[in-house]
């Protein structure tokens, strides 16, 4: 017996030492979230489509962008080159899909191709303007469902999960195999608003699809809620009807998801104008811009059109009433939570619904 103690307890000693080192470390806290070395474990990637909102990132995270390479044959087909080793790394490309569309969004594909294929742990799709958002349903015969055809691609070329902002409309998280982060620039927008001390204001939306948006806003500083009810001719051209809600004396603050053209958000600004509004100011999350948009913006009755830095905006042309804030703050504290495998859920606080 004594011989069978003798064999067992160095054993048992054995057994419990081993178990000591493989227990499984807890997941670090919000205090470590500053207290790791980023750049050992974490890359972040860019294409051409904004580079300036990527290098933002990277300032706020305290790691270096990258070394990558996405240019163009002689023939016109883009090449790309990860310069540096990404091996087992948690890998996150900034490249919204904003104009030029075809060409940003096959950027994005072949960079998490090539990601892929250099045997990266795990590639985050970082899309703050998701391009083709508009064609989100059949609305009228024999047309395709386009987001959806753009999912199943960043998906099929290897991105495991996306970040995104202000989805022009919520349901396209489902057309995604793959978790889906889709992030508010509410919270931005606010703090903007808070410091301004604009009063007393209204929280307006420019069509009955914005509602929930504008309720948010609304919500978090305690103001009015009014709807510009509108009615479209054709496609392009936009006749305001009436607003619903108390406008006369106040100061409006038109909220959107995104402006193209820009004839919806004018026309109702000037609608509210008309009503007696003493001042109309925008905030629009996503400056596509499109066509003559700018001029329109700049002929308007709108004091100031807020943008984010989702989409790059034209140096080379005036941008008259329009200023930029940024979302990078933001997006670099979503992409350190997803790193870390914490809930982004505080991220949130304020969203539409």
């Amino acid at each position: 017996m004594a011989k069978t103690r003798t064999t067992l307890h160095p054993h048992m000693r054995t057994t419990a030492t081993h178990s000591t080192v493989a227990t499984p470390r807890p997941r670090p806290g919000a205090a470590a979230l500053s207290g790791r070395l980023l750049s050992a474990e974490l890359a972040i990637v860019t294409g051409n489509s904004n580079p300036e909102l990527a290098r933002a990132i990277c300032r706020n995270l305290h790691v270096p962008l990258t070394d990558s390479f996405v240019g163009r044959f002689s023939e016109g087909e883009i090449r790309a080159k990860i310069n540096e080793n990404v091996r087992g790394k948690d890998v996150f490309v900034v490249q919204p899909t904003c104009p030029p569309v075809n060409d940003n969004l096959m950027e994005l594909l072949i960079m998490t191709d090539a990601l892929r294929r250099a045997s990266a742990r795990r590639i985050t799709a970082v899309i703050p303007y998701f391009g083709y958002a508009r064609q989100d349903r059949k609305d009228q015969p024999r047309v395709p469902i386009t987001a959806k055809l753009v999912a199943n691609l960043i998906t099929t070329a290897g991105a495991d999960r996306v970040l995104t902002m202000d989805l022009h409309a919520g349901q396209i998280q489902g057309f995604f195999d793959i978790p889906v982060d889709h992030l508010y620039a509410v919270t931005v927008f606010e703090q903007h608003l808070r410091q301004r001390r604009l009063k007393p204001i209204v929280i307006v939306s420019p069509d009955v699809g914005g509602i929930k948006m504008a309720r948010a806003y609304a919500k978090r500083l305690g103001a009015g809620l009014a709807i510009v009810d509108k009615r479209r001719d054709s496609p392009d051209a936009v006749e305001v009807m009436h607003v619903l809600g108390e406008v006369k004396g106040k100061i409006c603050i038109l909220v959107d998801d995104l402006i193209a053209t820009g004839s919806s958000l004018v026309e109702a600004a000037d609608k509210l104008q008309r009503d007696g509004a003493t001042a109309v100011y925008a905030y629009v999350t996503h400056p596509v811009l499109s066509g003559p948009a700018r001029e329109r913006v700049a002929r308007s009755t709108m004091k100031e059109l807020m943008v984010t830095d989702t989409i790059p905006l034209d140096p080379k042309r005036p941008h008259g009433k329009i200023a930029v804030v940024s979302v990078a703050k933001l997006l670099s504290e979503a992409i350190k939570r997803i790193h870390y495998e914490l809930s982004i859920s505080v991220l949130f606080d304020g969203m539409p619904g």
